[in-house]
C-alpha cells in the first residue's frame, strides 16, 4: 500500500509539473516538463546520496575513526536484516540525523556533531533505528525525489512568470498562468510535506521494533526537538526542501498542512502506547517536549554522574 501510495504522490507531482509547462507553453511546454521531469527522476535515482551527502559535506567514518557510533549502525543493521550502510559525521552543532541512497545496497546514514554529543547511548541507537527504517521501507529515495520535482516545479513558475509577465498578445492566458504559477508550486509543496509526515509516523513504528526500545526514541526526540529549535541548521535556510530529510525538523513540528513533520510530542505519545503494547515498563519519569529548568540541582551534580554522550559513553572527557 505505501509503494502505492508513493507512486500517485510521484505521478501528482509530475502531473503538476506537466500541467505548469502547459500553462507557460502549450502541449509543447507539457512534453519539454515531461522530459525534464523524467530526466530528474532518473538523475536522483542513481546520485540522491551523493547529492545529500555533498550538500552537507559529510564525511564517511568506519570502525576505526568512530568505533562506537559505526558499531552501533552495524548491530541495528543486523537486527532489520539490511547490508551495512556508510556512515557519515556532518560537522554541526545542529543536532539532527537523516538517511540516504536510492536503496538498502547503496544506503547511508548521517548524524551530526551536535546530535552525537546530545545523546547517550541508548538514544543514539534510537535515532539511528529511526534512520534505518526510512532504509528498510525505501522512504530515503522517495523523498529526496519529491524534493527535487517541488524544487523544480517552483523554479519553472519563477521562470515562467518574468518571461512571459509582458506577453500582451496572450493576455487571455495571463491570469491561467498566474494561477498556475500560485498554485502548482503551493501544491508541491503539500504533496511533499505530505509524504514526509506519513513517512515520519512509520519510521518512527519500524525503528522502536529494530531497536527493541521505543521510549529511547522518544526520549531522544525531545531533546533533539529542544535542540534544533535553539540551534540554526544552515543546510535548511539555504535549501528549505532538505528540512524533510531529518528526524525533526529546524522549528516545532506541527500536524497541518504546512508542516514537514508530525508534531513531537504526538510522535512521542505513539511511541509510549507502541512501548506499552510491547510490555515495557514505563521509566519513572517519562520524555517530554518541554525543556527542563536549569537549577542548582542540576548545576551541582558531579561530571562523574552526569549522564555522557554517545561518543563518550564512560564520561571521560571534561
Amino acid at each position: 500500500m505505501n509503494g502505492l501510495k508513493t507512486l500517485m504522490l510521484l505521478a501528482a507531482m509530475t502531473a503538476l509539473f506537466m500541467g505548469l509547462g502547459y500553462t507557460l507553453g502549450g502541449s509543447g511546454g507539457a512534453m519539454i516538463a515531461l522530459v525534464i521531469a523524467a530526466g530528474m527522476n532518473l538523475f536522483t535515482f542513481w546520485n540522491a546520496d551523493k547529492i545529500v551527502l555533498k550538500m552537507h559535506d559529510a564525511r564517511e567514518v568506519d570502525g576505526r575513526s568512530a568505533p562506537e557510533f559505526v558499531g552501533i549502525v552495524q548491530q541495528l543493521a543486523g537486527r532489520a536484516g539490511l547490508p551495512m550502510p556508510k556512515v557519515y559525521i556532518v560537522e554541526s552543532p545542529h543536532p539532527n540525523a537523516f538517511a540516504t541512497g536510492r536503496n538498502p545496497e547503496n544506503a547511508a546514514v548521517a548524524a551530526t556533531t551536535g546530535l552525537l554529543a546530545m545523546l547517550n547511548r541508548d538514544e543514539l541507537a534510537g535515532v539511528m533505528a529511526h534512520e534505518l527504517a526510512h532504509v528498510k521501507n525505501r522512504d530515503t529515495l522517495i523523498m529526496t525525489m519529491t524534493a527535487t520535482i517541488a524544487g523544480a516545479i517552483s523554479f519553472l513558475a519563477n521562470f515562467g512568470l518574468f518571461f512571459r509577465g509582458g506577453d500582451n498578445d496572450n493576455r487571455g492566458n495571463m491570469l491561467a498562468m498566474i494561477a498556475a504559477v500560485i498554485i502548482a508550486p503551493f501544491a508541491a509543496m503539500l504533496v511533499q510535506m505530505a509524504i514526509s509526515r506519513t513517512r515520519e509516523y512509520g519510521a518512527d513504528r519500524s525503528g522502536a521494533e529494530i531497536s527493541g526500545n521505543p521510549r529511547a526514541l522518544a526520549s531522544a526526540l525531545a531533546k533533539l526537538a529542544q535542540g534544533a529549535a535553539r540551534v540554526p541548521n544552515p543546510v535548511s535556510l539555504r535549501n528549505p526542501a532538505a528540512a524533510s530529510l531529518y528526524i525533526v525538523p529546524a522549528g516545532t513540528g506541527r500536524d497541518n498542512l504546512f508542516s514537514t513533520h508530525p508534531d513531537t510530542g504526538n510522535r512521542i505519545a505513539a511511541l509510549e502506547e507502541i512501548a506499552d503494547a510491547m510490555g515495557l515498563a514505563a521509566p519513572a519519569v517519562r520524555a517530554s517536549v518541554t525543556a527542563p529548568r536549569a537549577g542548582p540541582a542540576a548545576a551541582s551534580v558531579p561530571k562523574t554522574r552526569r549522564r555522557a554522550s554517545a561518543l563518550d559513553p564512560l564520561g571521560r572527557r571534561d
